[in-house]
Formats: structure tokens, C-alpha cells, sequence
């Protein structure tokens, strides 16, 4: 008998045996991804837990221990309880009345093997019972997980043709769980049963493939996607041999994965194609222009080609831009021993970065295999004058006033930042011609 390890920390969690008390010990089991990454040792993101209960008798109990609940998902029967050390949905043992590829029509059961057999892989059918641990494992699971193996439940075509987004979470499963050789069934329904993606929503397809690319290393993953013929319905215009460039790269240099740069890896350098793919998955407006501004890589820093250029001159005003600060307020990636920037490059690299923003800097230098050695530890200084003190000098407000700043701007430039003194005494040199 397995058993989850009765000292794992969050099955220590005081809200959660109040929250499993609520529901009676008996009509209560943790399943799915908290039940397998605890076997498998590895961090608890999110805890499931299902229940014969109906969701309204499931709030009419937490309501009355005190526990908030929010109807999250009711119709499906999903109740979500708010909890101190986190939130916790709560769903209602099912099995699917009426299936179409993108939505399923439910009733309630009152079967635990009849819910996990509506699962997708036998590795997220594992359920344990929250005061004993006991692990309740109805087809292979167990063993599945112990040969890192993703699997469908059952028959996978029948899997596949409830929820065709399945196609995608067993790629995105195979890649962080998976092992070599993959589950030939398996590959060949997601195979024969590729084109039904085209039915599913895009941003469905689109929170799908950036999660996947956001895991340590998708680039074997999305190679064997391209073999079977998976990855060009999604996204013909890939090219999986930059994509593993790129993780290597970022491997090389100690920087953290990023599912966005790496989906500008697969995308040729082609801005339109940036903005239509962006819109394809239904991406933000701010990774829209991320995206469409890491396709301008093959302007690289300091070759005097392209609006990116880092050489002297105004800061170009470019659409989408960062700006001088990193909007995301992440700091840069703790370097591991990347290659040292030769002569030029490191000025370049930090011009890019003051032109366009830290992550896209970031974005291009790694996907043109250049150091970011730069920007490690570096702040992104603001340009230290403004109109008023040029006017103030007796420039007439103007024309006149945006070229002094720019000709200034790209001394400050050239000379590596300097501190606002300097300025000042570029900005007589400028006016004095």
C-alpha cells in the first residue's frame, strides 16, 4: 500500500484539517497534482480536493465552521475555500454526461473511480485520503509515475476526442514528467487527432503552449511535436532547432527560462509575424510588443544597422518600447558563467537595454548568443536633463531644444552614462557648437 509521508509539510497545514473536518474525513480525498508531485518529491503548487458532497452542501458546511467559500466554478462543481495558508478548490466526484472536444456536460456521482476515470492521464488519477495518506490508484498510476510515464486513461483517442486540448497538456506533461521512450499509443492518437486543435479556442491553445515553453527545457518536446505533425497546426512558422538553440543558451549563461523568448525563437525575425502570432494566442498587450520587439534581433547592439542600434544618437521612439525601466520589475538573471562581452559589446548591451528595456535586451542578446554579463547587477539610468534647462541655457523653446537633446543624449551615450556634472558640461560644449 503507498501512503503519502505523514510529515509532508503541507499535509501539516492546521486550515486544511479544519477544512477536511468541515467535509467529514470520509467524503474528502486530495487528488491530482498535489497527490503526484508529493510522491514524486518535488514542490506542491495547487491542492484539489474532491468530495461525493454537492457544492451547495459543501458551502452550507464550510460556511458553517466559518470557512469562506467562493463558488468558483458551481455549474461544474466547483466550490474554491479561501483558506490562511492558501486557497483550495473543492469539486463534487463527476462523470461526463455529453462530451464535444472543447466543453463537457456533467452529473454529480457519488463514485470515486468513476471521477478518476473522467481524468486525462493516470498520473493526475491518484487520490489520497487526508488523514491516513492512503493513495487510491484505479488504473496504473502508481506505476506510471515510478516509470515517468504520461499515459492516457483508457483508451487515448476516446481521451483526446472529449477534450482536444488534451493533444497539448500530454506534450506539456511528457516534457516536465515524461521519460524516453514516450508512450507510443499515446503519440500516435495525438498524431491522428492533431487537426481537431484548430477547434479550440486560441487563447486556450495559446495559455497552453506558453506554459509549456516555460518549463526548464521544452525543446525536445517541441521537436517531437514538429515529427508528428502537432506543433504545425499550432504553429507552423516554428523552428524547433532555434528554439533549442536559445535553451542553450540561456543553459550557457545562467539565465532563468522564459516562455516568451522562446516562443520569439521559434518565430523567424519578422515583426508582422510577431504581431499576428501574439494575437493568434491571445498574448497581453505588453508581451505582444515584447514579442514584436525581440523579432528585431538581427538589428544587433553596435553594428550600426537598424532603429536599434546602439551607437550614438537620439533614443529612438519605438513603439511598444519599454522604456528606461524594466515594467516588470524583474531583476536579471543571477549569471552562472556566461562568455565574457568582448571590446564595444558591453556599452552596446547596455545602450540596448536603456533604448528598449531590460527583458527585451535580455531577449536579444540571447537569442543572438551575446553576453548578458552586462546587465547583470546593472540599473538602468535615466537621462539626466530635460527641455526646461536647455531653455533655460536661451534655447528657444522648439525644434531647437529637441536636437540639443538628442545631440547631448548622444554624447551621454558614447561617453557610458556619465553622471549629471558631465552632462552639463556636454551641454555647453553642445551649445557653444
Amino acid at each position: 500500500m503507498t501512503r503519502l509521508a505523514p510529515d509532508t509539510p503541507w499535509l501539516q497545514r492546521e486550515d486544511l484539517a479544519r477544512l477536511i473536518a468541515a467535509l467529514g474525513q470520509k467524503n474528502a480525498r486530495y487528488v491530482g497534482g498535489a497527490v503526484r508531485d508529493t510522491l514524486l518529491a518535488q514542490a506542491v503548487k495547487d491542492i484539489d480536493i474532491a468530495t461525493p458532497h454537492e457544492p451547495r452542501e459543501v458551502m452550507r458546511r464550510l460556511k458553517a465552521q466559518g470557512i469562506q467559500v467562493v463558488p468558483t466554478g458551481i455549474d461544474h462543481g466547483t466550490v474554491t475555500a479561501i483558506l490562511p495558508g492558501g486557497a483550495v478548490e473543492i469539486t463534487t466526484l463527476r462523470h461526463d454526461v455529453t462530451t464535444d472536444g472543447r466543453r463537457a456536460t456533467v452529473a454529480f456521482a457519488q463514485d470515486w473511480q468513476d471521477d478518476a476515470a473522467r481524468r486525462d492521464f493516470t498520473i493526475n488519477a491518484l487520490y489520497a485520503d487526508p488523514v491516513t495518506g492512503e493513495v487510491f490508484d484505479w488504473f496504473g498510476g502508481l506505476d506510471d509515475l515510478k516509470a515517468r510515464k504520461v499515459r492516457f486513461i483508457g483508451d487515448a483517442r476516446s481521451r483526446i476526442r472529449e477534450d482536444h486540448l488534451r493533444i497539448l497538456r500530454y506534450f506539456r506533461f511528457q516534457a516536465k514528467f515524461g521519460s524516453q521512450p514516450a508512450d507510443p499509443e499515446s503519440e500516435t492518437a495525438c498524431a491522428e487527432l492533431a487537426a481537431t486543435l484548430k477547434g479550440l479556442s486560441r487563447e486556450r491553445v495559446g495559455m497552453e503552449m506558453m506554459t509549456l515553453l516555460g518549463l526548464p527545457d521544452p525543446a525536445p518536446t517541441a521537436a517531437r511535436m514538429a515529427e508528428l505533425g502537432v506543433l504545425q497546426v499550432v504553429l507552423p512558422e516554428a523552428d524547433v532547432g532555434a528554439l533549442a538553440a536559445l535553451v542553450a543558451e540561456e543553459v550557457r549563461q545562467g539565465a532563468a527560462p522564459d516562455a516568451l523568448r522562446r516562443l520569439a525563437a521559434l518565430l523567424p525575425p519578422d515583426a508582422d509575424l510577431a504581431g499576428q502570432v501574439a494575437a493568434r494566442f491571445r498574448l497581453s498587450g505588453a508581451h505582444k510588443k515584447r514579442l514584436v520587439l525581440a523579432a528585431g534581433r538581427e538589428f544587433l547592439p553596435g553594428t550600426g544597422r537598424g532603429p536599434s542600434d546602439a551607437g550614438g544618437g537620439a533614443r529612438a521612439v519605438i513603439p511598444g518600447a519599454e522604456g528606461s525601466r524594466d515594467h516588470e520589475g524583474a531583476p536579471p538573471p543571477a549569471l552562472r558563467g556566461g562568455p565574457p562581452p568582448r571590446a564595444g559589446e558591453e556599452q552596446a548591451a547596455r545602450i540596448l537595454a536603456y533604448r528598449l528595456g531590460r527583458n527585451t535586451a535580455l531577449d536579444r542578446l540571447l537569442l543572438t548568443g551575446q553576453s548578458i554579463a552586462p546587465l547583470d547587477g546593472w540599473d538602468i539610468p535615466v537621462f539626466p536633463l530635460k527641455g526646461g534647462e536647455i531653455v533655460a541655457r536661451g534655447v528657444k523653446a522648439g525644434p531647437d531644444v529637441a536636437r540639443t537633446l538628442r545631440a547631448v543624449e548622444a554624447r551621454w551615450l558614447a561617453e557610458g552614462f556619465p553622471a549629471a556634472d558631465r552632462v552639463h558640461e556636454v551641454l555647453g560644449e553642445v551649445l557653444r557648437g
